[in-house]
């Protein structure tokens, strides 16, 4: 195929940029870009055009934010648009079966996984908080099921000790990108993807982030509790109780020292951090929030509480 591709781009968040930019720059005829309907967001709780939306307007595409694809009209709409392509990408609405069969080559979706590891709406997350040491990201055919379609291309990447959620979903963003460019490329050069069904052993969910998650439970072994503040930042950040108040947790690391103390004891509080007992070993936080406060050094915590060097092993 040696004309351009008339291709439709559905997702929402930032996560999705890269591949929008990808799109605009790949030299194929962007028709429409699909995006969630706005939004209250922030504190003041105003009416936000989502990431994918701005981008979009600012290079003059037409926007089109249904509530639902399920009916008729809607269906219709994207039908006359004649794509030869839809690519979604964090979107945020299911596509039903008429809707993944307008477009010649039906749609494709990239997913911040290896699948069929971490099938689901929160696959970055998951993965840290499992204690995976490698991730990626697949370019997949979809179908009906909930990212069960055959992998076209993938892509693999490490987790590295200190990545969190925020650095790996950069880190992702950018590879998705570059996998849909290469897809593109070969659909155009008339060399569709081989697709690779996805084998059904491996097959795991990643549940949504809830914020009641965040509260972390000190009788869970300190690796876990490491591995799950990652997972939690930016979004929804970890917190935990310390003498009697609630924290947000933005960074922690594992303590050298073991201790005996009971569970969500405070062990030591110091320039360094503060260190927590846990079931199995200790956790030490590095970077905290108090209610109503901005993100500060533990230790900068512990000057303002005193109280904390006291209650320290006692």
């Amino acid at each position: 195929m040696s004309r351009p591709l008339r291709l439709v781009f559905a997702g929402t968040p930032h996560f999705a940029l890269p591949c929008l930019e990808a799109v605009l720059a790949s030299g194929n005829e962007l028709k429409a870009v699909y995006t969630q309907p706005d939004r209250p967001a922030g504190r003041g709780r105003q009416v936000t055009e989502g990431p994918v939306k701005q981008r979009a307007l600012a290079a003059g595409i037409p926007v089109r934010q249904p509530e639902s694809l399920r009916f008729a009209p809607e269906q219709d709409a994207l039908d006359a648009l004649e794509p030869d392509l839809m690519i979604v990408i964090a979107y945020g609405l299911i596509l039903p079966k008429k809707v993944l069969a307008i477009p010649r080559f039906g749609c494709w979706n990239l997913h911040a996984s290896l699948l069929p590891r971490w099938r689901g709406a929160a696959p970055i997350a998951r993965a840290l908080m499992a204690g995976d040491r490698e991730t990626g990201v697949c370019l997949m055919q979809m179908e009906a099921g909930l990212d069960t379609g055959p992998v076209l291309l993938s892509q693999r990447t490490p987790i590295a000790d200190d990545d969190d959620a925020a650095s790996l979903h950069d880190r992702l963003a950018a590879l998705s990108a570059q996998l849909l460019k290469d897809g593109l490329a070969l659909l155009r050069a008339g060399l569709k993807p081989v697709a690779q069904p996805q084998p059904e052993q491996g097959a795991t969910y990643a549940q949504k982030l809830e914020k009641g998650e965040a509260l972390l439970d000190p009788t869970r072994p300190a690796s876990e509790l490491e591995r799950r503040v990652r997972a939690l930042y930016p979004w929804p950040v970890a917190e935990i109780e310390l003498a009697g108040e609630r924290v947000r947790v933005h960074a922690a690391t594992l303590a050298p020292a073991r201790s005996g103390a009971a569970p969500g004891s405070i062990v030591a509080a110091g320039r360094d951090g503060i260190d927590v007992a846990t079931a199995d070993g200790v956790l030490r936080l590095t970077r905290v929030q108090r209610a109503g406060g901005r993100a500060i050094a533990a230790g900068d915590y512990v000057n303002a509480r005193p109280d904390l060097r006291a209650t320290a092993g006692a």
